[in-house]
């Protein structure tokens, strides 16, 4: 095929993987995501994409196959930018585009994005791809492969992977190994040493802090990859995993994703023991909560804005420590808990950021500090350092004229931002991170839930007509359209005490997703209700109306 005419190239490949035109895809900021039995002509069309992109970019681009905390029986794919970011907004529509290109038209839709964004199609294109545990996803790989050939592109196919690892390698191969070096052993290896030096530095006689943790792996990729892991850290964890993809169905009543939005344990997680830590990651590995259960039996999930939280706190310490000036914030959601909001700024004296849904919105604001840690409520996040901050954290390090305690801070700094994967959100990376601040305060669950309270809340979701009925402003805080909603909302979050209330559309299906916040669970629950409500109302809801709560 190689040999072949750019146009009779991809017409032998798209024979090959036939689009039957029934199906409008999209590609947003999860990238593309449905049925897996519909997805095999886009990832041919993918592979044609990646090539293009990288040759336009002249630089390594990613692509791994994974629906994150969907069911098994999805799939969907994301591209991976050359310093392991997102994909451009602006070649997302691109992506969406030939996605939905018939058969007949896909040779010339690709000579027309060759023309218009002015490739030179004689340069090298290097793709990195990986997948995850999903039976689809092997087959899906090979539709994608095919895409590449199709245009002469060279790839690597590193198998299974979790998101945020190949999101590592891209990196990593874009600058020449000064990210690290692109290979699953080099990521371990580099986490791991980081994280026993940032250990190193905060080692105390006297600590409530232990490192043993259940980690329930979503019977997905991240199970095994956090088995790999553990064979680096020299024992210095006690990690059990549980939902490890032996039994079980990948994200069926498990994994971040559902303890978030239950509120509980996943099933299949000990959770007897009073204290007991406790962790769970999503399917691909890029999100991470914590919980335990106390004495009196009563769950307590510590999300994404306890780990911001928790995270921002420690870093501004080892700044002040160090005397760093630099500029530091916390970036944020509408849908943070508002007592997190209150605590970054209040307590931490850290400045928050508001940013639309979606990680990459929380990425791009990051981006405007020096030090932007970043975190969905669903435990999706990071910390970006800038190249000054980098700069003044390695020279501190090294400063003879600094105080021995200003140096050490420094080096925690410096130790610690190479246990942080910058790229995306990444469980594992998160979870040492954790790990390390923990230790370094000598802390239990107890303690770190205890630094402030949640607002007692509550997410639902409205199936409706068409999700575009919902437009919103102001980082989705405030509705649009369909007339009289915001108002009406206004009007019934009035009637409750210290209560907040926002409704956006989902990103991937026809949903309105509706957040609540009030002083008792009891008021959290009739709010969100309320308003779930006035949505089916207003925004063509379909199925059944939303239930009253029976919460008490």
């Amino acid at each position: 095929m190689n040999n072949l005419p750019v146009h009779q190239a991809i017409a032998v490949g798209a024979s090959k993987h036939p689009h039957k035109g029934k199906n409008v895809f999209s590609y947003g900021t999860a990238g593309i995501r449905c049925r897996a039995d519909i997805l095999d002509p886009v990832l041919y069309r993918l592979g044609l994409l990646v090539v293009l992109r990288s040759r336009a970019v002249r630089a390594t681009i990613g692509v791994v196959i994974t629906a994150s905390h969907n069911p098994e029986q999805d799939n969907g794919a994301k591209v991976v930018e050359p310093m392991g970011e997102m994909l451009l907004q602006t070649w997302e529509g691109y992506a969406t585009q030939i996605a939905n290109t018939s058969d007949e038209d896909l040779g010339q839709c690709v000579q027309s994005l060759i023309s218009e964004l002015n490739i030179d199609m004689a340069l090298p294109a290097n793709i990195f791809l990986a997948r995850d545990t999903r039976p689809s996803s092997f087959g899906l790989a090979q539709a994608l492969i095919d895409g590449i050939q199709a245009l002469k592109g060279d790839y690597i196919d590193y198998g299974l992977l979790s998101t945020p690892q190949l999101h590592y390698m891209v990196r990593c191969q874009n600058t020449q190994g000064g990210y690290g070096n692109p290979t699953e052993h080099g990521y371990y290896s580099k986490l791991a040493s980081a994280f026993t030096k940032v250990r190193e530095q905060s080692e105390t006689d006297e600590s409530e802090y232990t490192g043993e943790l259940s980690v329930d792996g979503a019977n997905g990729i991240g199970a095994l990859k956090i088995q790999q892991m553990c064979q680096h850290l020299n024992n210095q964890l006690k990690i059990s995993v549980y939902n490890d993809g032996t039994h079980g169905q990948l994200n069926d009543r498990c994994g971040a994703d559902f303890v978030k939005v239950q509120q509980k344990p996943p099933h299949g997680m000990p959770t007897e023991e009073a204290g007991r830590k406790c962790v769970s990651l999503d399917g691909d590995a890029d999100r991470i909560v914590y919980y335990f259960v106390d004495s009196d039996g009563v769950f307590h999930l510590l999300d994404g804005d306890k780990i911001a939280t928790l995270i921002a706190g420690y870093i501004q310490e080892l700044l002040t420590a160090a005397n760093l000036q630099l500029n530091m914030g916390l970036v944020q959601t509408a849908y943070a808990n508002g007592s997190s909001t209150q605590y970054a700024t209040d307590v931490l004296k850290v400045p928050v950021a508001c940013a639309c849904t979606g990680v990459k919105h929380l990425h791009h604001r990051a981006q405007d500090f020096d030090v932007g840690v970043y975190f969905e409520a669903n435990g999706h996040g990071t910390v970006l350092f800038s190249a000054l901050a980098t700069e003044k954290i390695n020279s501190a390090s090294q400063d003879e004229r600094l105080s021995s305690d200003q140096r050490q801070a420094a080096t925690t700094l410096k130790y610690l931002q190479d246990l942080i994967n910058e790229t995306v959100g990444d469980a594992i990376s998160d979870m040492l991170v954790v790990e390390c601040i923990l230790h370094a305060k000598g802390w239990t669950m107890t303690d770190w839930n205890a630094a402030y309270t949640d607002l007692p809340n509550r997410q639902l979701k409205v199936k409706v007509k068409d999700r575009r009925v919902i437009q919103t402003t102001n980082a989705e805080r405030c509705a649009t359209t369909p007339a009289g909603l915001q108002e009406a909302i206004d009007g019934i979050v009035s009637k409750y005490n210290n209560a907040r209330s926002f409704v956006r559309p989902s990103g991937t299906e026809d949903i309105v997703r509706i957040y609540a916040e009030a002083d008792t669970q009891v008021a959290a629950d009739s709010l969100a209700y309320e308003v779930a409500t006035k949505v089916y109302h207003l925004a063509d809801g379909v199925g059944d109306p939303p239930a009253q709560p029976s919460s008490s």
